[in-house]
Order: structure tokens, then sequence, then C-alpha cells
């Protein structure tokens, strides 16, 4: 049986425990989105936590259906680069207003194409 867990995310329910119901684009992956992540000023001064930060943004990323795929730290324009997975555009922002919520960063966000993606794309133009 289906149904809509709290966080707006269609679930399997019944006697095992819910999982998400995710939306798969053709090539068997979920959409991916590249998120470019700045700290803020409480960010920084809380540098020393930013991997304990990132294990728990992984933690809320689960909760809202999403998969981190893979984050970096940079040096440059942006503090950190992440990759996520998402059922849809809905789920990625939920996360990244959650996370942004906490006040340590501030976030780009990019949907990124495989080449597989991208060649259907321009397979339209005909």
């Amino acid at each position: 049986m289906r149904g809509i867990s709290p966080t707006g995310i269609m679930v399997e329910v019944g006697s095992v425990k819910p999982r998400p119901i995710f939306r798969r684009e053709r090539g068997g992956h979920m959409p991916r989105y590249v998120v470019l992540v700045n700290w803020t000023d409480q960010g920084i001064r809380n540098v020393k936590h930013t991997i304990e930060r990132t294990d728990h943004g992984g933690e809320i990323a689960e909760k809202h259906g999403l998969k981190l795929e893979q984050a970096y730290w940079t040096v440059g324009t942006y503090d950190m680069v992440t990759i996520f997975e998402a059922p849809d555009e809905e789920a990625i922002s939920a996360h990244l207003l959650e996370i942004g919520s906490l006040c340590n960063v501030r976030t780009t966000t990019l949907r990124a194409y495989g080449e597989e993606e991208m060649s259907r794309i321009l397979q339209r133009l005909g």
C-alpha cells in the first residue's frame, strides 16, 4: 500500500519500514544535482565540525528521499561541492531549505545531466 510520509514523499507502507519511492530517469538513476556551498559566518566559525555537519546533512538528505553521492571540500569561490540524486525538484528544495535553516551554509543548485541524458536532450533538437 502507498501513502504520503510527513515529509511529503510517496512511501510504501505496511509491516515493513516505509521506504521512499524514487522517480527514476531513463537509464536507472534519479536526476542529479550539483550543489555549490558557501559557509556562512557561523559555518566558518564552526569549521572544525564540517565533517560531522556533512554527515548529518546526508542523514537529512535520506529523510527527503535524496542520496548524497559525493561531497568535496574545495578552495576557491566555493567552500564545498556536493552531488545528490533526488527524486524530484521538491525533494532537493526541501532538503536545501532544511539545511539552510541551520544557518551554516548558503547554496547554489545546478541540475546535472549525464552523457545519456544529454544525448536524449540533443536528439530533441532535430
